[in-house]
């Protein structure tokens, strides 16, 4: 009579395969090594093939073996779906997510949206952490993060992105120093200029901006806070370059703002790995970003 077969011995093929000796595997589930072994040994008598290879000290998986593999780990992952699925159901959460961003939209943008799903969603925990573009890209990746909000354009095989918003950047100067009209990269340069910390996306496609009128941006401060960066402009110490949203609501007669010639606008996209598993928390928060986005 076979041995019932149950998650833990999958759980332990997987632990030997990925940590690659027994000795490790035993270490990680508390248990004895002779236990591993015993079901390792049980598990191959239940497919009725040897499912690792003993090569000195190390394991791999045979082509059996692979297969078994490949099919604990859709188990597993069904397993965590269907979680993910009753968690609303089990004392009001609904999970956690995840979410990456830059400053401005994270101060600009994502208070009303969260705020809105929160009272959808009473039990779902939203993570955010912000940093530049590339940054988020990048933990994304690494599945350090389940989705970011960022400046396009962003690219990566492993990455699905959608472009959800886009807005234009203005010149900002203090309010007693309002243009007659448009702004140029020219009436730019003449001025002192503090920008964006030059890390960012955003940063970059005002560099380009000057570039394209023959002017390279000297900036007296670069800085990584828009705040900072409106408290040092509305202080009379020079002009810069903002996303609108930034400067949607500013104090009366300290900020004044003016459109860029040419146009210049940032389109901000979200990205989330092609692999990821979407669990319900993080179905919710997509579509509210799309819906609370695409709306502007």
């Amino acid at each position: 009579m076979k041995t019932p077969l149950t998650l833990q011995h999958l759980d332990t093929l997987m632990d030997v395969v990925r940590l690659g000796t027994f000795s490790a595997a035993a270490e990680r589930a508390q248990l004895s090594q002779p236990a591993i072994s015993q079901q390792i040994r049980q598990l191959e008598r239940y497919f009725g093939m040897r499912l690792l290879e003993r090569s000195g000290r190390s394991v791999r998986p045979t082509d059996a073996g692979r297969l078994v593999l490949q099919s604990a780990q859709r188990i597993r992952d069904e397993l965590e779906t269907v979680q993910e699925a009753i968690q609303p159901f089990r004392a009001g959460s609904a999970g956690r997510v995840r979410l990456g961003t830059g400053a401005t939209a994270c101060i600009y943008l994502l208070p009303p949206i969260l705020r809105a799903l929160k009272r959808q969603i009473p039990g779902l925990e939203v993570v955010v952490r912000t940093g530049n573009s590339p940054d988020m890209q990048r933990l994304v990746e690494e599945n350090a993060l389940d989705l970011a909000l960022v400046t396009l354009p962003a690219s990566g095989r492993a990455l699905e992105t959608t472009p959800v918003f886009t807005e234009d950047l203005l010149a900002v100067f203090p309010a007693e120093e309002a243009p007659p009209g448009p702004v140029t990269a020219a009436t730019l340069a003449a001025r002192p200029l503090v920008l964006y910390e030059d890390a960012g996306h955003t940063r970059q496609l005002i560099d380009r901006w000057f570039r394209a009128a023959g002017i390279t941006a000297v900036p007296v401060m670069e800085l990584g806070s828009v705040e900072a960066i409106k408290e040092l402009v509305a202080a009379g110490l020079g002009w810069s370059v903002l996303p609108a949203s930034s400067v949607a609501k500013v104090k009366t007669g300290t900020l004044g703002t003016a459109a860029l010639a040419p146009r210049l606008s940032r389109n901000l996209g979200l990205l989330i790995r092609r692999d990821k598993r979407l669990t319900i928390g993080l179905r919710h928060l997509l579509s509210a970003l799309e819906t609370g986005l695409g709306a502007d």
